[in-house]
Order: C-alpha cells, then sequence, then structure tokens
C-alpha cells in the first residue's frame, strides 16, 4: 500500500485540500456578504427615517406658511397694513368699477363642413 501512495500525482494528494480550501473560502465570502447586505439595509433605513422626519417638518412648515399667507390676504389685514403704512387707498367707489361681460361661447351656426377627398387618379376605377 505504501508503494502505491508513493507513486500518486502531487494533484491527486492535493485535490481534497483545495476542495476544502474553497468550501472554506466560499463561506467566508457568503459570510462577508451577508454582513455587508445587514449593514447596507441598515443604513437605507437609517435613511428613510431621516427623510421622513424631514418630510414631515416641511409638511408642518409648509401648513404653517399656508395659514399665515392666507392670514396675511385677508381683507381686514390689508386694511390694517394699509393704515399702518399710510397708504391712503380707499375702497373702489361703485362709479369707479367697470364689469365686463364675458362673451358667450356657443359654436358658430349655420357653418356647412365639407369633406375633403383625396383626388384620384384618371384612370383608377372605383369598387
Amino acid at each position: 500500500m505504501a508503494k502505491n501512495r508513493k507513486n500518486q500525482s502531487a494533484a491527486i494528494r492535493f485535490g481534497p485540500a483545495l476542495k476544502a480550501l474553497f468550501l472554506c473560502l466560499l463561506i467566508a465570502g457568503s459570510a462577508v456578504g451577508y454582513v455587508w447586505q445587514k449593514s447596507q439595509i441598515y443604513q437605507l433605513g437609517q435613511q428613510i427615517r431621516q427623510r421622513e422626519v424631514r418630510l414631515a417638518r416641511l409638511q408642518n412648515d409648509d401648513r404653517k406658511l399656508s395659514d399665515q399667507l392666507s392670514i396675511l390676504r385677508s381683507p381686514t389685514m390689508l386694511d390694517r397694513r394699509v393704515r399702518e403704512l399710510n397708504l391712503g387707498l380707499l375702497p373702489a367707489q361703485p362709479m369707479q368699477v367697470l364689469r365686463l361681460a364675458e362673451p358667450a361661447s356657443t359654436p358658430p351656426e349655420n357653418k356647412i363642413l365639407t369633406r375633403q377627398f383625396a383626388e384620384k387618379p384618371a384612370g383608377a376605377m372605383t369598387q
């Protein structure tokens, strides 16, 4: 038996060792990939939470600003602001208001719709 082992090639003797090494590298690579993937999932979750908080803050600011704008546009606030700045503006007198009538949007009547056909060559037959 010993005589046969000496005659075996080097590739046959290192075969199991190479298989074990390849298997260990495969398992280690899979483990590193798993940990990296979990890390990426955690980082993306953190980014989502930060952006949701920012979105809620921006929506709150938008609501506050739209409320403030509606208050500033109100007639009472505008009158108060005119008095504060001494602009001398007064409400328009009825004679100063010009009302324009909007034209009716009816389609024009008595319009004959004409159809246009392509001209057929002189020698063409009709079916």
